[in-house]
């Protein structure tokens, strides 16, 4: 009887500890392993830590004896993630470019040039899990990132591996000083690489002009002026130059046309309801449909019923609902699908 074929898998290595497991768990399972770094975009004059991370990578592909190649994503992720993030706020939402990058980056050019490359699976350190090409929540709850994997295709998922879906992360520490990575240790990566140590405020002001306006209460009054309503997201509370008394004030709306900030109350954050477009469904839909929603990646997934043209009504008044933010539909521990919020009533 013919030897099958040792299976070819493409893992994703940032040169953290869960890219490193992943690819040592997936070398202990008899996989043939490639590394491969991929090359983000940098912003000019903003430190970014990507060289050391490469450079983890590497330490980290010796020790596991796997080639580790280096794919130069950085212009593709300056227009496909950057410019999206910032033309996002340009126009007055909150984008969530962890989204975007996972769509157009991970799973988008690194999926299929490793495809094309002839990899039988791609992998990455997402604490996610995949059953029957469907998208579950990972065991460790806390560290769930199936959020941002909304816009997968089943194609996608059929040839991708999650090796850590099913480990919390103390146990994935754990693994990894027992595989004797040098990560082991390492600090979780914080915000996004091409921001770097800025705030999202000081990176958005040197790609979009500031221009100043009023900041005006809901219920009519004039509190002070602003430096630029695209540097402002619903919910927002410091940062604003409110020159009287009260408060504490926060961003409730905004209005590009006019550069107007709304401010209000924390009632006045509550919403209902949502307007949802561009959905992306794993599993057919029949509306309306109930579902558990989760409107930001920090939240509990709340329950909502979802009509056809993309009305969200929510069981319980929802804080902070955020134009550009995801909406993601969960099913228990099923990811059912997607879309982006536009509005709130």
């Amino acid at each position: 009887m013919a030897k099958s074929r040792q299976k070819t898998v493409y893992v994703a290595m940032s040169g953290g500890v869960d890219s490193s497991v992943a690819a040592a768990l997936l070398k202990k399972r008899g996989f043939h392993v490639i590394g491969v770094f991929m090359k983000p975009w940098q912003s000019p004059g903003v430190r970014c830590l990507w060289q050391k991370d490469r450079e983890d990578a590497l330490r980290v592909a010796t020790v596991l004896d796997i080639p580790l190649l280096t794919w130069d994503f950085s212009k593709e992720y300056g227009t496909r993630v950057t410019r999206y993030m910032i033309d996002g706020y340009r126009r007055g939402i909150t984008p969530n470019p962890d989204i975007m990058c996972n769509k157009e980056i991970k799973f988008g050019l690194f999926f299929k040039k490793a495809m094309d490359a002839g990899a039988d699976f791609v992998a990455t350190g997402h604490y996610a899990r995949i059953k029957n090409s469907i998208l579950y929540t990972a065991k460790d709850t806390n560290k769930d990132q199936t959020y941002f994997l909304w816009t997968l295709a089943k194609k996608q998922f059929s040839q991708t591996l999650f090796p850590i879906g099913d480990y919390t992360k103390p146990q994935v520490r754990i693994l990894a000083k027992n595989f004797g990575l040098p990560v082991y240790n390492k600090k979780d990566s914080q915000g996004v690489c091409f921001v770097g140590a800025l705030d999202m405020k000081s990176f958005l002001k040197r790609h979009i002009k500031s221009r100043s306006g009023p900041i005006i209460h809901v219920r009519g009054t004039v509190l002070g002026r602003h430096d630029g309503v695209a540097y402002y997201t619903i919910g927002q509370r410091h940062g604003m130059n409110i020159t009287v008394g009260g408060g504490p004030y926060y961003v409730v709306g905004k209005n590009m046309r006019t550069s107007t900030l709304f401010v209000g109350e924390e009632k006045d954050l509550f919403s209902s309801t949502a307007k949802i477009t561009g959905m992306h469904w794993n599993t057919p839909a029949q509306f309306p449909i109930v579902v558990d929603v989760k409107i930001r990646y920090r939240t509990q997934a709340q329950r909502a019923v979802l009509a056809k043209n993309g009305v969200l009504r929510f069981k319980k008044p929802q804080r902070a609902i955020t134009p550009g933010q995801s909406a993601v539909f969960y099913r228990g521990k099923k990811i059912l699908g997607g879309g982006i919020i536009v509005g709130r009533d």
